[in-house]
């Protein structure tokens, strides 16, 4: 199965499970900022990071570091237990991507994305008249055009010629005329990029196929790839030993053709390219190149920069509509305590070199962070947590605090947050935490996530004011598995149990939860952000629709079962009323599956297209009309029985 190094990632977890730091100091309002004391006494801050000035200089260093590492490596008993093998997710660093207009307008949009205007890979994106369809390997076409629902084409998701039974595909976007496949490769080894045209009538035709050397990159939650205009900006770690010569494992890419070698690797990130903060590397773990790359769909060369910083090994990244943040995380034992050391690392896209700022905690996942428009950085971090690569979302522990610091203060990484910044928040009980910024509100509450639905019979919802910290406590009758974007406001999705509530959140001057919608017998269909999707169609009203599986079904499961249906909700002022489900008719087929048999990213959305409504349903696409105040199903297809997918 795919992410094979979960041993490896088990024995990541087991290191770190005592880790238990506090935040009981956080809101003492003394003058001391806790500063990180410059490498020159009394120097001030440069505000960004430095760079390597040649290769010489960058080999120098990781010779002293790796000196350092194997003594006190030999001196612990400790093995580096992240280089090599380890999937990762996260941390990032682009600096020359040209910030420009999104791919699509808003309208066109039907991927759930964090930010307006940063794109995310996803299985199911639009091109013109047809939808574009990620589904176990293969790339699908359906027109839907011209009131039409008609399969048009489909192909292999990766190069000809090649075994791809241990490679997995997970990601897909759109630019213009070129689809971009995001997989990794066990097989062949690294980040692989798949392009293919497609014109104006729906056809697929491979282009090319570059490999990025790199480690894993999944996560439970975030997604590797985002695209800003015709920019594919995607994060890729690099975990670097203590033997050996790192400058061999850092990134490179290649064209993949039938018989390509090692020795065809080219560079993306040179020496001059590769930052750090003043403040030392002391990784328990070995330290990690985490690099963001920047590849220009336009260019039919596929021009790729990459600009990467070294850091600690734990990681978990977001990117704004200006920068990519990536949030590194050592763990270790001191004077017999377990400790957590922190690093922050802001990579603009616009060209700008690298900041830094020292930090504490670590955060759940992407939605954890918020650059807002008052040139602030706004984080929620818990004080156990993993980072996000794998499952470790999953497991963030701890008490629970929010950072709220200016863009100003990051520099080059001597210095650290202050005390002052940090506002110790309430701890909620339970596991699998959710959080998301919505509006001037941050929420955050836990609920049943990957496992089997757990009845809550008075469930807390928190909902922080980040402007000026203000805590209102919220009562739900369910848990918290999903918080949404509704507009202005937020709805809240969670488990009873046995069945599952809807339950809208009014945002306002004092926030307010509003009477729920309750759907009987029922589970979620899938767990990741872009499972739903909210179509606004008015100030304060407009359709929910999202995947639901059958009464008790454990979060873990939609990774081999398919959703049974697609609920929609019509919002009307914050009352719930159902329209109408619209079903699968498929309990499974044969497909000859060869590639991404596992469905890691899910296989069902609910889909607002050209004024149209339709439901993707494994390999159905259903679709609905809307009459009134009920959905009904209009027609559907099974665009998998059509045709034989060309080599």
């Amino acid at each position: 199965m795919k992410k094979i190094p979960l041993i490896l990632t088990s024995l990541v977890i087991a290191a770190i499970a005592g880790l238990a730091l506090t935040f009981a100091d956080l809101n003492r309002t003394s003058a001391s900022t806790d500063q990180v004391t410059s490498l020159v006494a009394g120097a001030k801050p440069h505000k960004t990071l430095r760079p390597f000035r040649s290769e010489k200089e960058l080999k120098d260093f990781f010779k002293t570091q790796g000196e350092r590492d194997r003594r006190e490596s030999q001196a612990t008993g400790m093995s580096n237990a992240t280089s090599g093998a380890v999937t990762d997710s996260a941390a990032p660093s682009p600096a020359m991507a040209a910030k420009s207009e999104a791919s699509s307008s808003k309208d066109d949009s039907i991927t759930n994305t964090q930010h307006a205007g940063v794109d995310e890979g996803d299985i199911v994106k639009l091109h013109g008249d047809h939808l574009v369809i990620l589904r176990r390997g293969r790339i699908f076409t359906v027109r839907i055009g011209d009131d039409s629902l008609k399969p048009i084409d489909s192909v292999n998701a990766y190069p000809p010629g090649i075994d791809p039974s241990n490679d997995w595909y997970d990601e897909m976007l759109i630019a213009e005329d070129t689809v971009a496949v995001i997989g990794y490769s066990y097989g062949r080894g690294g980040t692989e990029i798949n392009l293919f045209d497609i014109d104006e009538d729906g056809r697929l035709g491979y282009r090319a196929t570059y490999h990025l050397r790199s480690n894993d990159y999944y996560s439970s939650r975030n997604y590797a790839s985002r695209l800003i205009g015709n920019k594919l900006i995607f994060y890729t770690p690099q975990y670097l030993g203590y033997y050996g010569d790192p400058m061999q494992q850092f990134p490179a890419i290649r064209k993949w053709h039938k018989g390509a070698t090692n020795d065809e690797f080219q560079p993306i990130v040179a020496p001059t390219s590769v930052y750090r903060a003043e403040k030392e590397i002391n990784s328990n773990y070995g330290t990690a190149l985490h690099t963001v790359t920047v590849c220009d769909l336009a260019d039919k060369n596929f021009a790729c920069k990459g600009t990467a910083v070294l850091g600690a090994p734990g990681r978990i990244f977001y990117v704004s509509q200006n920068s990519v943040y990536v949030w590194t995380t050592d763990y270790g034992y001191s004077d017999g305590k377990s400790k957590a050391n922190s690093m922050l690392y802001k990579l603009p896209l616009d060209g700008e070199a690298p900041s830094a700022l020292g930090v504490e905690g670590v955060p759940v996942d992407q939605f954890s962070f918020l650059e807002s428009d008052d040139e602030h950085l706004n984080v929620l971090v818990r004080s156990g947590g993993y980072g996000e690569q794998m499952w470790g979302s999953e497991f963030a522990a701890g008490d629970v605090a929010m950072l709220r610091t200016s863009l100003d203060n990051f520099s080059d990484g001597s210095e650290s947050a202050a005390r002052a910044d940090y506002r110790k928040l309430p701890k909620v009980e339970g596991y699998t935490f959710q959080n998301r910024f919505v509006g001037d509100y941050l929420l955050y509450g836990t609920g049943s996530g990957w496992g089997e639905p757990e009845r809550k019979d008075s469930a807390n919802l928190f909902a922080v004011n980040w402007k000026n910290g203000e805590v209102n406590q919220l009562r739900l009758k369910h848990g918290v598995d999903r918080i949404e974007v509704m507009g202005a406001d937020a709805v809240v999705v969670g488990t009873n149990g046995r069945d599952l509530d809807f339950t809208p959140v009014r945002l306002g001057d004092v926030p307010e939860v509003r009477k729920s919608y309750l759907r009987k017998d029922a589970s979620q269909g899938e767990l990741r952000s872009h499972g739903f999707f909210y179509k606004p169609d008015g100030t304060n009203s407009g359709i929910i629709g999202l995947p639901i599986a059958g009464s008790g079904r454990a979060g873990y499961r939609h990774l081999v079962e398919n959703s049974a249906s697609i609920i929609f909700i019509r919002n009307q002022g914050l009352s719930f009323d159902p329209l109408g489900e619209l079903e699968s008719e498929t309990t499974s087929i044969n497909d000859n599956c060869k590639a991404s048999c596992v469905d890691w990213y899910g296989n069902a959305r609910p889909i607002f297209a050209r004024n149209r409504v339709f439901a993707l349903l494994g390999y159905e696409l259903v679709e609905g009309k809307l009459n009134g105040s009920n959905i009904q199903e209009r027609r559907r297809i099974n665009f998998s029985k059509h045709y034989v997918p060309r080599i």
